[in-house]
């Protein structure tokens, strides 16, 4: 099979009928073989019924029905663990991404021998209370993952070699880090198409400015497990220990401080009597609890079962 399409959704029951005719006619043009894998996250609308007659139509549909709604990132981990073919492209439900872009994302994927493709939605129309936010955005993703060429790393709209899906673990809400996901697994070609992005026909959006805050914490996390996830002593040593032999090295000046005025003569006070007698101490101790925190850490990733999952690409 050439293509999987993953399309996660929530409430989207009034867009599914005519995106899946524009999928079909695009699939059916190119000559293509696929499939379209709708999950439907815990949608309260009429969606998944929607889905059911499309399913009954043809059986180039799939369906994944969660319970109550996960979130994205879950909806994608399914939908990826289902998908069949050669190329999965991701597009959202809400018909602001164009399927018109599937034939281009597949010759990247296959002639140009991409592992990812990202989408860049360079026109966008969206207020301002948005695009400024993403720019921001996608400004400190590029600066933290080190994927420069990436401008809009939350396109909904990507493409993937199958190897790539089936060897990363989508979580959470890191569906916006997916290029970084792949590159922190291996895959480092890593492009990006500009593609076009159309207003909202249907409904409203479904996430809120929320989505920064935690977009932001999520990157500070990816940044984190890639750099100290299997070597935590690394971070939490280093800062406890630099912490530490600073707060010693404070008391012993606090305490020469006093000894040398006692053996001159001049008036001096009680060490427990000065402040950074106590900042010395508070210094120590968390240098102390870091440090340990460190070493809980090395005793949790060397009991891990993935600890030595690493990325083998091939074996002869």
């Amino acid at each position: 099979m050439d293509i999987s399409v993953v399309i996660p959704l929530y409430n989207e029951e009034e867009s599914l009928p005519e995106l899946y005719a524009w999928i079909e006619r695009v699939m059916r043009s190119n000559g293509f073989s696929y499939e379209v894998i709708f999950v439907n996250d815990g949608s309260t609308d009429h969606s998944w019924e929607v889905i059911q007659r499309l399913r009954e139509r043809s059986d180039t549909v799939r369906g994944i029905k969660f319970r109550r709604n996960y979130g994205k990132s879950p909806a994608l981990y399914c939908g990826f663990a289902e998908a069949r073919g050669d190329v999965v492209i991701t597009m959202d439900a809400d018909l602001q991404d164009s399927p018109d872009e599937i034939p281009g994302l597949y010759r990247m994927i296959v002639d140009e021998k991409y592992d990812l493709v990202s989408g860049w939605k360079q026109k966008r129309y969206d207020p301002l209370s948005k695009t400024i936010p993403t720019k921001l955005f996608n400004a400190t993703a590029r600066k933290v993952s080190g994927i420069r060429n990436l401008h809009d790393f939350n396109c909904g709209l990507k493409a993937y070699r199958r190897d790539v899906v089936k060897n990363i673990e989508v979580y959470g809400e890191m569906h916006r880090y997916i290029p970084y996901l792949a590159k922190n697994a291996g895959f480092v070609r890593i492009g990006e198409k500009v593609v076009r992005h159309q207003a909202r026909k249907y409904g409203r959006t479904k996430f809120g400015f929320s989505r920064f805050v935690n977009g932001y914490l999520d990157l500070l996390t990816l940044w984190f497990l890639s750099k100290f996830g299997v070597k935590p002593m690394h971070f939490f040593g280093l800062l406890g220990s630099l912490m530490f032999l600073f707060g010693l090295v404070a008391v012993i000046v606090v305490g020469v401080g006093k000894l040398y005025a006692m053996s001159r003569g001049l008036p001096y006070r009680l060490v427990t009597d000065s402040p950074y007698f106590y900042l010395s101490l508070t210094a120590m101790v968390i240098g102390t609890q870091l440090f340990l925190a460190g070493f809980l850490g090395e005793l949790v990733s060397r009991n891990a079962p993935e600890r030595n999952n690493y990325q083998i690409e091939t074996k002869i």
